[in-house]
């Protein structure tokens, strides 16, 4: 900076100053306003007064590198610029209304009112996505291989136990690309992950297919829960498909992981897969060898060895991929999980009290009346039934069951709808709300209590078939939720996402243990002993988990119903892939074979004489 002047400053450079230079200018031209001693400077004080905001946003935008700084721009009290630079500024002030340097800064501020408006926020998908995860460990990829190189062993014969030595390696997968991230364990992640090998041993206890599917199902979603976490709806509802969404993210993962491992300085994972291969060959051609010199130590490495015979080699290269990618998908899915919990629902429009609370009350009503007919008739006995409708107890049960269930899916949806829309203002509303939203729940328990009757009359005249056994189920199941969201209304709802998860993961796992074919055959044996009623042609069709059922009835019709799950069963199967419900069932046979006198002749007149009775 150069030295000030030696010239004293004309009094009309003082406002351009520092800042206490330009507080004492304003004052100082106040004054001279008021006395009116100089009409120049009163000129220039007013218009100073009118650009006065204009000039704070330029002093506040203008940096030291402008070409004119900021004490230049002020004015001459610090300009390192001669004296009649300053005036010169003055004067075209005085002349123009503003100076150079004035309309120089002033270009800013026209570019700023017309700059375009801020980017708006990322939409509520940008902050749920996952960022990148973290580099992928050589314990996740060598856990993932042995999740491919069991279920190649594994899986190609059936589900059963072997289900639980292919999830283990792909659990620890995720467990390390979870510390890799950081990420710690929770309570919900164990009870999440307990949960779901809770399920996986529903395979290996029941040989029905339906429920097995089920727990699968249901074991993957648990499984995809405790790798996302989160505990609000969007969470609970799309965490369960999450996991998907890091099939092909995941595999690309794992084989740029793979690759820098390969080539890179590390040069880790070449040695070690070819002493693998080394290894294999060495166990196969000795392994064969010693099986041709004994026939007992070849039926003992028959047992415990997989088969991976060269035939089925498409089969087993097909479940060791399959395996490998699912294995990333679930260590990216921990490494890099959707943050669902992120994912905001807006509020529904606040209602009315009056435009609320009206339908609801009117619809309770009508729920009251309905329940108090049903009081009086379902639950009066047969002579009622009769007496009211002149129907019997098949044909009111078959009526109304279904058209019930969907009143209690109906009825759920009116609780959500109604819960977005219901008034907030304050302790009254909220009141109002749990009142009339209690009253409504408490009604379609009844209604619910009513479908389960009018099921167990249907079974009562029909027997239990599948179907049935499901669909009742389900409506406990909804019961249970109505009476969640009550208890939600007491004690508050943050609660109840995780509630209703853990219900429904419950239900599955209980619906498994209790062996659904099982039930179904003890429950169509015990009509046939009080009714004499038998369908012939849905017990063949049971799986083997209905043998110690159907091993109760008498002979013919023992043999008759055993025969199509005798001939299912066939030979022994692997251990791994043989469940406790099919082992059973061999016991039961082997002891009292089914008998050869109950050809198809025979069987075919039981079926004929049973359906008509």
């Amino acid at each position: 900076m150069s030295d000030r002047p030696s010239t004293p400053e004309p009094r009309d450079a003082q406002p351009e100053g520092s800042e206490a230079s330009r507080s004492a200018g304003r004052a100082s031209r106040s004054e001279q306003s008021e006395h009116s001693e100089q009409s120049e400077y009163s000129e220039h004080s007013d218009r100073s007064e009118h650009s006065e905001g204009r000039e704070k946003r330029d002093r506040a935008e203008a940096t030291s590198g402008a070409g004119v700084s900021g004490d230049a721009v002020s004015g001459a009290g610090k300009n390192s610029g001669p004296v009649s630079g300053g005036v010169a500024t003055v004067e075209r002030t005085d002349d123009k209304g503003g100076s150079s340097a004035d309309d120089d800064s002033a270009e800013p501020d026209q570019d700023d009112d017309w700059a375009p408006p801020a980017p708006s926020p990322a939409p509520w998908l940008a902050d749920v996505q996952a960022g990148p995860p973290a580099p992928v460990r050589t314990a996740t990829l060598w856990a993932a291989f042995a999740t491919g190189v069991l279920s190649m062993l594994f899986l190609g014969d059936g589900l059963a136990v072997n289900l639980l030595f292919v999830a283990i390696p792909a659990a620890l997968a995720a467990h390390f690309a979870a510390q890799a991230a950081g990420r710690r364990t929770r309570a919900w992640t164990l009870v999440w992950g307990v949960g779901g090998v809770a399920l996986l041993t529903v395979p290996a206890l029941r040989d029905a297919d339906w429920p097995s599917f089920l727990a699968v199902v249901t074991a993957v979603a648990l499984g995809s829960l405790a790798l996302h976490g989160g505990r609000t709806w969007p969470a609970v509802l799309l965490g369960p498909i999450g996991v998907f969404n890091s099939v092909f993210t995941g595999a690309v993962w794992g084989w740029r992981g793979l690759r820098e491992r390969a080539g890179g300085g590390q040069g880790r994972v070449g040695p070690v897969l070819r002493a693998l291969v080394v290894a294999a060959v060495l166990l196969v051609v000795f392994g064969a060898l010693f099986a041709g010199a004994d026939a007992a130590f070849a039926d003992l490495l028959g047992d415990l060895v997989p088969d991976a015979s060269v035939s089925g080699g498409p089969w087993h290269g097909l479940l060791f991929v399959l395996g490998v990618v699912w294995a990333l998908a679930a260590a990216h899915t921990a490494a890099a999980p959707a943050r669902w919990d992120r994912a905001e629902i807006p509020e529904g429009r606040e209602r009315g009290r009056v435009e609320w609370a009206l339908p609801l009350i009117v619809l309770a009503v009508l729920f009251a009346v309905f329940n108090a007919v049903q009081l009086a008739v379902l639950f009066g006995g047969y002579d009622a039934v009769l007496k009211k409708t002149g129907q019997t107890y098949a044909e009111y049960a078959r009526q109304g069951f279904w058209q019930l269930l969907l009143v209690t899916l109906l009825t759920l949806l009116v609780i959500v709808v109604a819960l977005r829309w219901a008034p907030r203002d304050g302790s009254r509303d909220r009141t109002l709300v749990r009142g009339v939203l209690g009253t409504l729940c408490a009604l379609a328990l009844v209604v619910v209590a009513s479908a389960v009757r009018r099921m167990d009359m249907y079974v009562e005249a029909y027997g239990l078939t599948r179907l049935r056994i499901s669909v009742l189920s389900a409506e406990l199941w909804l019961g249970l939720v109505i009476v969640l969201i009550m208890a939600a209304g007491v004690w508050g709802a943050r609660w109840l996402p995780r509630a209703v998860a853990v219900s429904a993961a419950a239900g599955v796992l209980v619906f498994g243990f209790v062996s659904p074919d099982g039930l179904i055959a003890e429950r169509n044996v015990q009509r046939y002993e009080e009714t004499g009623k038998f369908d012939l042609d849905y017990a063949r069709d049971l799986s083997a988990d209905a043998v110690p059922a159907l091993d109760e009835l008498k002979e013919p019709l023992r043999s008759c119903a055993l025969r199509a799950i005798a001939r299912d069963l066939g030979e022994d199967g692997p251990w791994y892939a043989t469940s406790w419900g099919q082992a059973r069932a061999r016991q039961i046979l082997d002891d009292r074979p089914v008998s050869p006198d109950a050809d198809w002749s025979v069987c075919d007149r039981f079926d004929t004489d049973l359906m008509y009775r």
